[in-house]
């Protein structure tokens, strides 16, 4: 099942939905390898082209490699900003820049002030040298007379005067010009201030943008704590089964030869009807909704017969019949139905309608929970919750009865879910 997920890149909606949490994000994990083991072969076989190619020069950025950044902790560091003890606060990056902003505009302004400013000093400098000119004109010929000089005197302090006079005005012009300049600088800063906190305010009063901001950062949390609570429970359950030896003697024995249990006995044989048992009639079941293609519902049967019938599926412990937790090819509406009217921990073993595959359908307190069981090699296992491979259907159900399946330690296979009444639904799969 994982090898065919992986192989498409794609996985059914409907079948995405009967995946835990915990089954989703190891999911995603095991697509991101392969995404990347798929990009380091074409980027190896674009390599061995150029260097077959000599006269061609090789494509600047083909030694392209993907690097992790590890904490302390030994996990792909992250940084959020504004969590730093160094970063700035958001309120003082933006008090910052609308005050750089307004010392921009302020000083733009001051500078085309005083462009305008030079012009008329530029002007009124030249009417008054034309005026000294004349004066000085008017003196020369007058110099005989005694008056003269007393008329020369007075002009040139009067010369003086309006010298001092020009420089006292372009000092008041500058301290004028610097004291707009401030209040300009102050005026557009708090045009500035006062929009960016009515802005504040509009976001604060608005209750469904805060409320919806709220569960995107709840639901971050909850990923990144499922995330790690699937290596946590990756860890604990690889750790107990090492302990335990009973799971590692199996596999570790199933790679030789395995005995090849019977095959099961046709549906006909049986004649009574028996849920605690899991004996059935083999009379089909009538009115079931098939939800995927007839297609997809043949090839299901024959990988079951062809692959999984000579390994033993849906046979108890003992080998010789079904197991009264084994269901044929039903819906998650189907098999829910079934354990509606069970107590918690009671479950069924059922054939997936969308993949080639198995899911565990679990009653529990809360609802009812779907688990996908990989059967993509010759043993069966979780997919991606905790990896350990069983040589049979049965004992992956046996070792469960003991270990739960996930890290709440709450689901444990107690009570298994048989046939309904005058039906049995994987009599098209032994036929």
């Amino acid at each position: 099942m994982l090898k065919q997920i992986l192989a498409d890149m794609y996985i059914d909606p409907e079948l995405l939905v009967e995946l835990s949490e915990e089954q989703k994000q190891i999911l995603f994990f095991k697509m991101r390898e392969e995404q990347i083991r798929r990009w380091k072969e074409r980027e190896e076989k674009y390599e061995q082209n150029e260097k077959s190619q000599k006269s061609h020069k090789p494509k600047e950025g083909s030694q392209k490699t993907v690097h992790w950044n590890i904490g302390k902790d030994q996990e792909v560091w992250v940084w959020v900003m504004g969590e730093h003890s160094s970063d700035k606060p958001y309120d003082v990056i933006c008090d910052e820049i609308i005050g750089e902003r307004a010392r921009e505009q302020a000083e733009k302004e001051a500078e085309e002030r005083r462009k305008v400013q030079e012009e008329v000093f530029s002007k009124l400098s030249g009417a008054l040298s034309l005026h000294t000119q004349n004066e000085t004109v008017e003196a020369q010929n007058v110099e005989n007379k005694i008056t003269a000089k007393e008329e020369a005197t007075k002009t040139d302090q009067n010369i003086l005067n309006e010298e001092n006079k020009q420089e006292s005005v372009v000092l008041k012009t500058q301290e004028k010009e610097i004291q707009k300049l401030e209040e300009r600088t102050q005026e557009i800063y708090m045009n500035w201030k006062e929009a960016q906190e009515v802005k504040q305010k509009l976001e604060k009063e608005d209750s469904e943008w805060q409320e919806t901001l709220k569960k995107s950062k709840a639901a971050d949390e909850r990923r990144r704590s499922m995330a790690k609570q699937a290596r946590d429970d990756y860890k604990r359950l690889s750790m107990q089964a090492i302990e335990r030896g009973s799971v590692a003697e199996r596999a570790k024995n199933f790679g030789g030869e395995m005995k090849r249990p019977p095959l099961p006995p046709k549906p006909k044989q049986f004649s009574t009807v028996n849920n605690n048992s899991g004996i059935c009639r083999s009379e089909r079941r009538q009115g079931i909704r098939r939800l995927n293609s007839s297609s997809t519902h043949e090839n299901i049967i024959k990988w079951f017969k062809e692959e999984q019938l000579p390994l033993g599926a849906g046979l108890d412990s003992s080998g010789t019949c079904m197991a009264p937790w084994f269901h044929g090819i039903i819906s998650r509406l189907e098999s829910e139905n079934l354990l509606k009217n069970h107590v918690s921990g009671s479950f069924l073993l059922r054939v997936s309608e969308k993949i080639q595959g198995y899911v565990l359908t679990y009653r529990s307190e809360d609802g009812y929970m779907h688990f996908l069981i990989d059967a993509s090699a010759t043993s069966y296992g979780f997919l991606g919750v905790d990896q350990l491979q069983h040589a049979s259907l049965a004992d992956l159900v046996e070792y469960h009865k003991a270990e739960p399946i996930t890290s709440l330690g709450k689901e444990l296979l107690l009570y298994p879910c048989g046939q309904s009444k005058n039906s049995c639904d994987y009599s098209d799969l032994i036929d």
